[in-house]
C-alpha cells in the first residue's frame, strides 16, 4: 500500500538531500529563490515503463528550461545504475537517487513491500510550495502516466 502523506497544494514541499551523477548530492533547498523545480519520481531504472516516462520528459526539457525549471529524476535506484541508465536513454537531466526511500515517503509516493516509488510529478514553486502533483498507482498503465504537460502548464501560470 503507498503511504499517502502527499504534500497538498501551496504546502511547503520536503526537502531532500540525494546523490546524482558523479555521486554529487543535490538538494531542493539549493534553488530556493533562484528556480521553480520539477521532480519525476519513477519506480526503476531499465523498467520498460521509466524507459518511456523519463523521455517524454527529455523531450519537453528545453520548453521546462525556458521557463526557469530544474527537472531532477527520482528513484530508489543506486545513483550508479541511474547514471548509466540516463546515458542509455541521453537525458540531459540528473537522475537522482533515494537509496533510503526517504524523499519518496515524504512526498507520499512508496510504494511499501517493493519499496519502490509510484510514478509521480511534482512541481515546486522558487518559494518552496507545490504547485502541482500528479500521480498515478498504476504502473502499468503507460497511457496514463504523469507527463510534462501538467507540469509545464502548472510553471506557466506561476
Amino acid at each position: 500500500m503507498t503511504s499517502r502523506k502527499i504534500p497538498p497544494i501551496g504546502s511547503l514541499a520536503p526537502d531532500f538531500r540525494l546523490r546524482g551523477p558523479g555521486g554529487a548530492f543535490y538538494t531542493l533547498s539549493e534553488h530556493l529563490g533562484a528556480n521553480p523545480v520539477v521532480l519525476v519520481f519513477y519506480p526503476l531504472a531499465f523498467s520498460p515503463g521509466c524507459s518511456h516516462q523519463l523521455p517524454s520528459m527529455q523531450a519537453r526539457l528545453k520548453q521546462f528550461e525556458e521557463l526557469g525549471a530544474i527537472v531532477y529524476g527520482i528513484s530508489v535506484d543506486s545513483y550508479h545504475s541511474n547514471a548509466a541508465f540516463a546515458r542509455s536513454l541521453k537525458l540531459d537531466f540528473p537522475l537522482l537517487s533515494d537509496w533510503d526511500c526517504q524523499a519518496s515517503r515524504d512526498y507520499g509516493v512508496l510504494l511499501e513491500g517493493p519499496d519502490i516509488s509510484i510514478r509521480a510529478v511534482f512541481v515546486i514553486g522558487k518559494d518552496g510550495r507545490v504547485l502541482f502533483s500528479e500521480i498515478t498507482d498504476d504502473l502499468d498503465d503507460y497511457d496514463h502516466m504523469p507527463g510534462p504537460e501538467g507540469a509545464l502548464v502548472a510553471l506557466k501560470k506561476a
